[in-house]
């Protein structure tokens, strides 16, 4: 969000003044400009009216909001509401405001719908009935048959009774109810599995077996299940999921034709299915669908069928779309895509004809679109929190499903640090639609004209007619599309298909085992030297401090003309333009390799890693969000199916100093925080080595004399960055810049360690050999500038020297891990202090001489405290 500053002093009155100050901001939102002069109007009397025209009512069994019109109508583009910001911060202020705030986390709690505890409804069953004994169940099954049927019980459920295995065995319910044709023993304390296995295989007739949510079940293997099957060849469904004998009674039970009202008979043959219109065999288990009780002489009537989840791998492709062609009143069919049918929405649609809805999706619109993956029936991510999570821990969970975002920016710069807010109660009960009928934006009101006097709102206003009843929905991803990844991005509010994602994954995985790149022969040196015809200096012209002032042998002499210099040593990118500008030729050395940002730009050395290395081991799985977004999500669904650590890095691609930089394991958090700026993810380092219990990384000084021939060189010089607390993953500890982050040469609190004494100490407490470590490092370093002297020849330029800084981090295993490579790194430690080479002769490397061996190496082929990689 971008504002400007009025010429004219004072309280903005008229609304001339109004569109002056805000004309950027206006044009901005969107805001059709009929709807200018009433935005005016309630922004200046502060007119909060949207309770006289909508209503909020609870959804979803209450854990989310939805926003309903109570006036009559409301034409499209007609009015406009304000709505508040009861929430405005930054990511590192989130915890501690929730903590310190009075009343904050209450409110965040009541909004989210995260303020009650999940067990209420478990009450209102102890009142009704819930604290039975289990001799009482039995009883009042018995009791029921009589009055309602034939006498005989045929489905029983004895859940959360706290039945053991001797309790279980002493009903001897196979002797009590012999013809029972399903049994729930759900939630219990079943262990035994001898035992339970002899019992329930005495049900000759059992259709269906449910022991979900017992000990047993953790414990045994498949063999439990083989030993059941044998004992009960009728079973069709265990544990919610089809066995390979289903058949008409467990299609029945999931069109709602049989269940406990009407359990039908073990032994019975009937047509129940023939009036079946709709089927769901979502999430069954299901290997092979081509069964003789699946079958439209079965149901002839069938019209929409459900077979999401199911992996039904024993079927071909063809196979099932001959099944399903049987169906000949078939419109409506659910299905995961990819999966089962294939990967392509299209050509499901053309080889099911009768199909008028695929995954909710007209099938006209999908043909129209040509869209490979389709689906509106996307379920909301609901939070979810356990009764002993503080209010403050489930906030920061959901807020990621409520959040918006903006940056403040004025005339000269723009804010580094983006600003995240949470609506008021109605704004906040607008739901997702992807055809919306509102639309929202953030607005920032200067009543006195500048920045300083800014109010944030969001406002509001209608995009279609709307009637009396409607919901009101925004599109959270407005102005987004699929060339930006919208049905990805929509992860971040719905459960989107898995199978797609991790396919995607699973492609890209594959993609990288594939790259190899053989390492390049080390060459001698066969660049030469730089020196001026009649002998005199080389000149300088440098905008870095240090340079100027440590730069002090005599082969060099600093000018402050870059048209008169020799060597142009600048921390600003040397492009066309500016040669032009300060008349820099192509006669002249320059600090910079031509497409150096395959380098120094996060996601283009992912990138140039990943075409040339593949995945190394010290490369972290990483993820440029703005085109592999899909692959990530796949790799994170993957992750939690296996139970992995899911904690993830993000990293804007050119922000230096860890500026927007976040650590979370929230997939909705990962998705939302693109909105700040293109972004890597990577997957964090969750056991870092430490030093004396605190993380740290490693800056090394890497001089680049040329790319073709590959000629590198490592500098002496290095040093560890200590972070300031103790390292913890502790969830609140991320919010700690100090605790996961080492940068702390801009405002922090700096602990400088010579790198000596860092290297001895380490070396003592974790009983290692720092050379083995650093034979690592430079293996790893050298592999990197392979990787860009490899796939971006073109970096190679004869007038081309360079420095850069290459961050390190090690692992558990003393393993090196790359973080960054830094154009023109800070070195302002390197000309501080001294220190000693810690291998060689153990020689004093002395600061103010830094830069004269590295000038030295780069332009005078010099080897003084520098080892060529």
């Amino acid at each position: 969000m971008s504002a400007t500053t009025s010429s004219a002093e004072g309280r903005i009155e008229t609304y001339e003044d109004f569109v002056k100050v805000h004309g950027l901001l206006l044009a901005a939102s969107g805001l059709p400009q009929s709807l200018h002069f009433k935005l005016f109007e309630k922004l200046t009397s502060e007119t909060f009216d949207g309770g006289a025209h909508f209503e909020i009512e609870p959804c979803e069994d209450g854990r989310q909001r939805r926003l309903f019109l109570t006036s009559d109508t409301m034409p499209k583009e007609s009015n406009i509401f304000l709505i508040d910001h009861a929430w405005t911060f930054r990511l590192t202020d989130a915890y501690k405001q929730l903590q310190e705030v009075p009343g904050l986390a209450q409110r965040m709690g009541a909004l989210m719908c995260v303020d009650v505890d999940d067990d209420a409804g478990s009450e209102e069953t102890v009142e009704n009935g819930g604290e039975m004994t289990v001799e009482e169940v039995l009883e009042s099954e018995i009791r029921n048959s009589k009055e309602n049927g034939d006498g005989v019980v045929r489905w029983l459920e004895l859940e959360d009774l706290g039945l053991d295995d001797n309790t279980f065995l002493s009903l001897n319910l196979s002797t009590k109810f012999p013809d029972l044709v399903a049994l729930s023993l759900c939630g219990n304390k079943l262990e035994n599995e001898e035992k339970l296995v002899q019992e329930v295989t005495k049900f000759k007739n059992l259709k269906a077996l449910w022991l979900n949510n017992n000990p047993v079940l953790e414990k045994s293997d498949d063999g439990m299940e083989d030993a059941i099957l044998r004992g009960c060849p009728k079973l069709e469904i265990y544990n919610s999921s089809f066995t390979r004998n289903f058949g008409l009674w467990a299609l029945g039970f999931c069109a709602d034709v049989y269940g406990k009202d009407n359990p039908g008979s073990g032994h019975q043959v009937d047509l129940a299915l023939q009036s079946v219109t709709s089927l769901d065999l979502s999430s069954r288990c299901i290997h092979n669908l081509i069964n003789k009780a699946f079958s439209p002489f079965e149901m002839p009537n069938l019209s929409h069928l459900n077979i999401r989840g199911n992996p039904i791998e024993e079927n071909s492709v063809g196979d099932l779309f001959g099944i399903l062609k049987a169906f000949y009143c078939l419109q409506s069919l659910e299905v995961d895509i990819p999966g089962s049918l294939g990967e392509n929405a299209v050509e499901i649609l053309e080889s099911l004809p009768t199909l008028s809805s695929l995954n909710g999706v007209d099938a006209s619109k999908i043909l129209e679109t040509e869209k490979h993956v389709v689906d509106s029936m996307l379920q909301p991510r609901l939070p979810e929190w356990t009764a002993e999570e503080p209010l403050a821990d489930r906030v920061l969970n959901a807020m990621w499903l409520y959040l918006m975002t903006y940056r403040l920016a004025d005339e000269e710069k723009l804010d580094e640090t983006p600003v995240w807010y949470v609506m008021d109660e109605l704004g906040s009960a607008l739901r997702h639609s992807d055809e919306p009928n509102f639309r929202v934006a953030p607005f920032l009101f200067m009543p006195e004209g500048t920045l300083a006097s800014a109010v944030s709102y969001s406002i509001l206003w209608p995009t279609q007619n709307v009637k009396k009843g409607d919901e009101c929905t925004r599109d959270y991803l407005f102005g987004i599309g699929e060339d930006k990844q919208r049905s990805a991005r929509l992860t971040a509010w719905f459960y989107t298909p898995q199978n797609y994602f991790i396919q995607e994954y699973e492609k890209h995985h594959n993609k990288l085992q594939l790259k190899r790149l053989p390492s390049m022969p080390v060459k001698s040196s066969t660049t030469s030297g730089v020196h001026c015809s009649d002998g005199s200096a080389l000149r300088v012209y440098t905008d870095i401090p240090q340079v100027e002032e440590f730069l002090t042998r005599p082969e060099f002499v600093i000018t402050n003309e870059p048209k008169d210099a020799d060597i142009i040593w600048t921390s600003m990118q040397v492009d066309e333009e500016m040669k032009k500008a300060v008349g820099i030729t192509d006669q002249q050395y320059v600090n910079q390799f031509p497409f150096e940002a395959c380098l120094v730009m996060k996601h283009h050395l992912a990138d140039t890693i990943q075409k040339a290395q593949g995945s190394p081991g010290w490369l972290q799985p990483t993820y440029n969000l703005e085109t592999h977004l899909s692959q990530l999500i796949g790799d994170y669904c993957l992750r939690k199916r296996d139970g992995l650590n899911n904690l993830w890095i993000l990293k804007p691609w050119n922000m230096a100093r860890t500026i927007d930089t976040t650590v979370t394991d929230n997939l909705s958090a990962i998705i939302r925080l693109m909105e700040t700026g293109p972004k890597i993810c990577q997957k964090y380092i969750e056991h870092p080595a430490l030093f004396k219990g605190k993380k740290f990384d490693l800056r090394y000084i890497v001089l680049v004399r040329s790319i073709n021939p590959l000629e590198i060189f490592l500098s002496d010089v290095f040093w560890a960055r200590l972070a300031n607390n103790p390292y913890s993953l502790e969830k609140h500890s991320l919010f700690e810049y100090e605790t996961h982050f080492t940068v702390m040469n801009y405002g922090r609190r700096l602990n400088h360690m010579n790198t000596p004494e860092f290297v001895r100490e380490f070396e003592k407490e974790h009983q290692v050999k720092w050379l083995d470590i650093h034979q690592r490092v430079k293996s790893m370093i050298r592999s990197v500038f392979e990787s860009a002297a490899a796939i971006h020849p073109g970096m190679h330029d004869p007038k081309s020297r360079a420095m850069y800084g290459v961050d390190v981090m090690l692992d558990g295993l003393f393993q090196p891990k790359l973080l960054e490579v830094t154009y023109c790194p800070d070195c302002m430690r390197a000309c501080k202090y001294d220190t000693e080479a810690i291998f060689g002769g153990g020689e004093v490397v002395r600061g103010r001489d830094f830069f004269n061996f590295v000038f030295g190496c780069l332009f005078l082929n010099e080897s003084i405290h520098v080892n060529q990689l």
